[in-house]
């Protein structure tokens, strides 16, 4: 009876341990149900603060591009982080290129590529600054205001990129020249293919025209009729032109002294022939005159002695 007691005892306490297991169990998950929901809170608001931190970057994004539309597409980019307050309606103003500053630039590019004395053989600041100088000194440009050297550089590489790309176009559209077709047809046809291409219209006709008769930007394609007589532009800083043939680039510094110091080489190497044979047909001679002195039976002068002994000793 003792036994069955306590073991009854034992029975009650491992009831009562399990239903204490039984509602710590049920704690933890309680705990770890409130855990889960706080994290997946957490989780709604982080996706929620990178939610909002995209939608004002999108509206920060596009109030700068509504900004840029203000400004003149074909100048050079505005500095943005200039620390200098400039008003906007002076940038603007500024900014702004026109056909006959273009034709200035045009022109002022050109001038001082193809100088006979300095040419392009010179470093890019030194090349740009006589070209800014060439543009703000134009009579064409009197009372606006000057051109630094940054604005004319990237002015000058957007229509060197247009143009070029232009300038494929035209010629693709002179080869499919209908009979019958004038130039203002083919001038058509061209802008099309510019604009099927690039998605934009070519708004740099007037560059085109200033530059189309020079060596690097001149159309590959022949016209058919021969008869016409084509035109070259002499290009002036005041953007004034007038008809010729189209003009090659003269030779620059560097090709010339490579061309003179050739020239050089090969008179320096003609001397040196000359001069040997000068020296063969010398050792030629005194040998002639050693044998002589040798064969000479009769006692020798002091003359005749040291001469023969200088013979001998440049023999040996």
């Amino acid at each position: 009876m003792e036994e069955m007691s306590d073991f009854q005892r034992q029975l009650r306490e491992v009831k009562s341990q399990h239903n204490e297991s039984e509602q710590k169990l049920v704690k933890v998950e309680e705990t770890v149900s409130e855990l889960s929901k706080k994290i997946s809170g957490i989780k709604e608001m982080f996706l929620l603060a990178v939610c909002v931190l995209l939608s004002l970057f999108i509206v920060i994004f596009m109030v700068f591009m509504l900004g840029a539309k203000t400004f003149d597409l074909h100048s050079p980019d505005p500095d943005l982080f200039s620390t200098q307050g400039v008003d906007e309606s002076t940038v603007s103003q500024r900014r702004k290129w026109t056909p006959t500053g273009d034709k200035i630039l045009i022109g002022a590019w050109l001038n001082t590529s193809k100088d006979a004395i300095v040419s392009n053989e010179q470093k890019a600041g030194a090349f740009w600054q006589r070209i800014t100088q060439y543009y703000n000194s134009s009579p064409l440009l009197v009372g606006t205001t000057p051109r630094e050297l940054i604005q004319c550089k990237q002015r000058w590489g957007r229509i060197n990129d247009l143009v070029s790309k232009f300038v494929g176009c035209y010629d693709t559209a002179m080869r499919a020249q209908k009979s019958g077709q004038n130039d203002d047809d083919v001038m058509k046809a061209a802008q099309d293919i510019y604009y099927n291409d690039h998605r934009i219209k070519f708004s740099l006709e007037h560059a085109w025209r200033e530059l189309r008769h020079d060596m690097k930007w001149c159309s590959t394609y022949q016209a058919k009729d021969t008869g016409k007589e084509k035109h070259k532009q002499v290009y002036s800083v005041d953007g004034e032109d007038d008809g010729g043939e189209p003009e090659a680039r003269p030779v620059g510094v560097k090709a010339a002294k490579a061309a003179s110091k050739k020239k050089k080489i090969g008179k320096e190497e003609d001397l040196s022939v000359l001069q040997s044979m000068f020296e063969i047909k010398e050792k030629i001679a005194n040998r002639k005159v050693l044998e002589r002195l040798l064969a000479k039976k009769e006692p020798l002068s002091k003359m005749e002695t040291s001469l023969k002994n200088k013979l001998m000793s440049e023999m040996l």
